[in-house]
């Protein structure tokens, strides 16, 4: 089985998509990624998942991708006496830490951390931002607001304070428990939720130990004032744009996604766009207009993926939403338009051997008649290098490292293929054509381009570009070492 596009399509899991059937129709359907939200369910539930993909990637063949998204701290009011009060603009109200139960006067903030980094002239928003309120006064345990913009407030509203960087570490003590149950399981990519700076990410890998990659979620204006170094620190991004568009002006989040997405481009590492992309499939098998022109729009600017959330885990059209994604990918793609914004974006990045062979191979099977660019990796680096060129050609990636040839599955336009472990180039070569037909991209009357590092199975290598004959009998008589 092989995709006819190159962005990838993250699909998350819940109650709607829970049996081995529906989970495997998701995959047919296109989802490359599944992703396991650690906000909701337990992890007897998120491991019985986790068996059924590996069992559908059993099946298939096909090497399949799972991202556990961790929920990170949640900041919320806490109850109150009447279950709920209306805020009228101009109003004055008061949070702090104490226990009692609310009233139309105040309500308990059970984050002292809230106001240790408060200061007069502060946002607070509630309610996912429908009520915003202006911090006049404030001390190590309270704050006096005003309110800007009205509405309900009830139990357990969500809180967000958008221009203070919160003296709150990105992993909770759940999201611990999380990270070594989603390691322990076997997960390939590990979701930060609230990351601020780099440490965190830090954190988040020096608890990973390797075991799963990282991938910060860029869902607070202090996030995206330290993209760089956050960038920097993770090992893939996803572009988080409901908080992101609760805490900064939502005409300012689609500049700041186009910025992001050719950042990650940039930086060979691969960036997710998520969050109300497709909303009104939840109830409806029909997309708007609008969400249809949001997918298209992310693929237009070089995204590796588009992630699916509400639709997939709890919505009642599944998997039409993921047919639906598969249907605007491969529109925008083979638009003419689409090659010529890849093209136009596409830096030069010539620092090291890697970079001028994979541009290089990009060039050759741009200008030759090759079928697909064959790479071999340890790290998955390489692949990396070859799909910031995002070449006309498929990708096909090849590892003996299973967890490795996972975790590319993210990557834009990789077709991945576990290999044999290899110690001659020649075998390379031979896996190579192999896999292109085997898969369809190749018969035996076409050529590839081979990317690979002599010496074999050492990280960082990446010195030969080759084009090779799917003829196996001509391989052998070109090169009889």
């Amino acid at each position: 089985m092989r995709r006819h596009r190159n962005v990838k399509i993250v699909a998350t899991l819940g109650p709607a998509s829970s049996s081995k059937e529906m989970i495997k129709a998701l995959f047919e359907a296109g989802a490359d990624v599944f992703r396991l939200n650690m906000s909701h369910g337990n992890h007897d539930d998120h491991r019985a998942r986790y068996d059924t993909i590996r069992a559908i990637e059993e099946e298939t063949g096909r090497p399949i991708a799972i991202l556990a998204d961790l929920q990170g701290p949640k900041l919320r009011v806490g109850a109150f006496a009447e279950g709920a009060h209306d805020l009228e603009e101009g109003m004055r109200f008061r949070f702090d830490l104490d226990e009692a139960p609310g009233d139309q006067n105040r309500v308990q903030l059970p984050h002292p951390e809230i106001f240790q980094a408060l200061e007069p002239g502060s946002e607070l928003l509630v309610n996912d931002g429908k009520i915003r309120l202006r911090v006049d006064e404030c001390g190590s345990d309270f704050a006096n607001c005003t309110v800007t913009v009205g509405g309900t407030i009830s139990d357990r509203k969500g809180v967000n304070v958008p221009d203070v960087v919160l003296p709150l570490a990105a992993l909770s003590e759940k999201d611990r428990a999380d990270l070594e149950f989603a390691c322990q399981l076997g997960v390939d990519w590990l979701a930060l939720s609230f990351v601020q700076r780099a440490e965190d990410v830090e954190e988040a890998k020096k608890l990973a130990k390797g075991r799963a990659a990282v991938l910060s979620k860029i869902e607070k204006p202090a996030a995206v004032r330290a993209f760089d170094e956050i960038l920097e620190a993770s090992d893939g991004i996803m572009v988080a744009r409901g908080d992101l568009g609760v805490e900064l002006p939502v005409h300012s989040v689609p500049p700041i996604q186009k910025r992001l997405v050719r950042k990650c481009r940039a930086a060979a590492k691969p960036v997710i766009v998520a969050t109300q992309m497709l909303e009104s499939m939840i109830e409806s098998p029909m997309p708007t207009r609008a969400e249809v022109s949001d997918v298209a729009n992310a693929i237009y600017e070089g995204t590796d993926a588009v992630m699916l959330s509400a639709e997939s885990a709890a919505g009642s059209y599944p998997v039409e939403a993921v047919t639906t994604m598969d249907n605007v990918a491969r529109s925008v793609e083979a638009d003419q338009n689409y090659r010529n914004i890849i093209d136009a974006s596409r830096h030069a990045e010539l620092h090291s051997v890697a970079d001028a062979i994979v541009t290089a191979a990009r060039e050759i099977a741009e200008t030759t008649d090759v079928a697909a660019i064959c790479a071999f990796s340890q790290s998955g680096k390489t692949i990396r290098l070859i799909a910031r060129e995002r070449p006309r050609v498929p990708i096909i990636a090849l590892s003996p490292l299973e967890g490795v040839v996972r975790r590319m599955v993210l990557t834009w336009g990789t077709h991945c293929v576990i290999t044999p472990q290899l110690s001659r180039f020649k075998e390379a070569v031979v896996n190579a054509t192999r896999a292109a037909r085997d898969f369809g991209f190749a018969d035996e009357t076409r050529q590839v381009v081979v990317v690979a590092g002599v010496p074999f199975n050492v990280p960082g290598t990446t010195n030969i570009v080759r084009i090779a004959p799917c003829d196996e009998r001509l391989i052998y008589a070109s090169d009889p070492e």
